[in-house]
């Protein structure tokens, strides 16, 4: 069947981060009914899933070196990598702690980056790379000046990875989803007025939900996005193009 082979993900080995809860969960158990050989990782215990979880510290390379004999040794090679766990510390700009800073570089920038380096040799021609950014990577909200900061950036280190790794066949695109209602964003969504301004922001008139990430995961980490690359695809509803 066509839809069978521009989408299947059967044999595939994928690698996501921040699998246990949320965004990364649903990513992970999409990626796995798609056909995909899916290792999560997480700092996190998760219930029982379709894929295999393990637990890893993205910040530790000890750690991630660790994991990856893991994934050597078990499957042999990595098709796709979902950059998509991240934190967020909300504070006010002019005392923005240092600590909170570097915690949020470490985690939304930096392993990434690592990431990106040492999976990319693990992957034959055809790997897809996702970097989860946000809708923060083009719109400023305020008192978070470090997530929007390394989101932006993950967005930039997106494309500088593309052109670099292109050579290798493998493909890095970028997916900002806009305002979801995950574990981080709890006050907001219990928060009556919150809840109805961030609704009121998109053109959808709703809030995003994990599931709503599947068919782009799926589309980019399969063949159907073959020629595409270096690209960034915003998952908000509408929020990042809503004028009047």
């Amino acid at each position: 069947m066509i839809i069978e082979k521009l989408f299947s993900l059967k044999g595939k080995v994928a690698i996501v981060t921040g699998s246990a809860r949320g965004n990364g969960r649903s990513i992970s158990e999409s990626l796995s009914l798609a056909g995909a050989h899916v290792v999560g990782l997480d700092l996190e215990e998760a219930e029982p899933d379709s894929f295999d979880q393990q637990i890893c510290d993205i910040t530790d390379p000890k750690n991630v070196d660790l994991t990856l004999d893991y994934i050597s040794s078990n499957y042999e090679r990595v098709d796709i990598l979902v950059n998509n766990a991240g934190v967020s510390y909300p504070h006010s700009f002019l005392d923005y702690p240092d600590e909170l800073w570097e915690k949020t570089y470490r985690v939304n920038l930096k392993a990434p980056f690592e990431l990106i380096k040492k999976v990319s040799p693990l992957m034959t021609e055809g790997g897809s790379i996702v970097n989860i950014t946000s809708l923060n990577a083009e719109l400023a909200f305020p008192d978070n000046p470090a997530y929007v900061s390394f989101k932006g950036a993950l967005r930039q280190l997106t494309k500088s990875a593309a052109l670099d790794l292109g050579r290798y066949g493998i493909r890095v695109n970028s997916v900002g989803p806009g305002y979801f209602k995950t574990e981080m964003t709890r006050t907001s969504w219990e928060n009556p007025v919150k809840h109805e301004q961030r609704k009121n922001k998109t053109i959808l008139d709703r809030w995003g939900v994990p599931e709503d990430l599947a068919g782009v995961l799926i589309f980019l980490t399969s063949p159907s996005s073959s020629y595409i690359t270096g690209q960034d695809i915003y998952v908000d509803g509408g929020w990042s193009i809503k004028g009047l």
